[in-house]
């Protein structure tokens, strides 16, 4: 992908984001990383509106080269980027919401992670989901919460897709922000099913999981 192409491609997966209701307001970012540096949409923009020029350029050393001022995520992005480097897929896209029903399951007592493994693509499209506790918007410590929960997991073979900063939203990544997008709304979509069922409905067993691990490469 080129840098015209990224730029492009943000703008239109924030569009969609926004009109689909999974942002608001000025809520989310989005980052790309090319190869020799990264975009990432600018502080406080409205992801709906966003045109390709706005977009903040920072070098591999995250100084700003062009674009409006970088969004105050920008070193949880960069430390994302770093930690998946050895991935079969490592990430090229990061992408924040503050999407509802992810959101609100952070606000009731919680696990160590968001949800169990109770819908087949939701093993297979997203995975574990680890929660990190809170910390203040564009705050360099829950960088390092993400960093070490990502190698935590690459430790024991699980390459993670996406992470919940409790009371903010998920952080998710791929390999591209239209990959990006579907594990975002992959993730809010269990979530909301979560909710519906009262957080009762039984999690898949491990039969059920061996099976989708052995046809699908499932990384659960």
């Amino acid at each position: 992908m080129t840098e015209a192409e990224a730029r492009d491609e943000i703008c239109r997966v924030g569009k969609s984001l926004f009109e689909r209701g999974y942002v608001h307001a000025s809520a989310g970012n989005i980052s790309v990383r090319l190869g020799d540096g990264f975009l990432i949409t600018p502080t406080d923009a409205c992801l709906g509106f966003l045109q390709p020029q706005q977009l903040a350029k920072v070098d591999l050393d995250g100084r700003q080269l062009s674009g409006d001022k970088a969004s105050k995520t920008l070193a949880l992005h960069r430390r994302i980027y770093e930690s998946t480097a050895g991935f079969r897929e490592p990430a090229r896209c990061v992408l924040h919401t503050h999407s509802t029903h992810c959101v609100a399951l952070t606000l009731e007592a919680h696990g160590e992670e968001l949800l169990p493994a109770i819908t087949p693509y939701f093993v297979m499209k997203v995975g574990h989901v680890p929660v990190v506790p809170y910390h203040h918007p564009g705050d360099p410590a829950a960088a390092e919460w993400v960093a070490q929960a990502i190698t935590r997991y690459a430790a024991r073979g699980v390459e993670l897709r996406a992470v919940m900063l409790e009371r903010l939203g998920p952080n998710v990544w791929h390999t591209s922000p239209a990959r990006a997008m579907a594990v975002l709304e992959e993730l809010e979509e269990t979530a909301r099913l979560w909710s519906l069922s009262r957080g009762c409905a039984a999690p898949l067993d491990a039969d059920q999981l061996d099976q989708l691990r052995g046809q699908f490469g499932a990384s659960w």
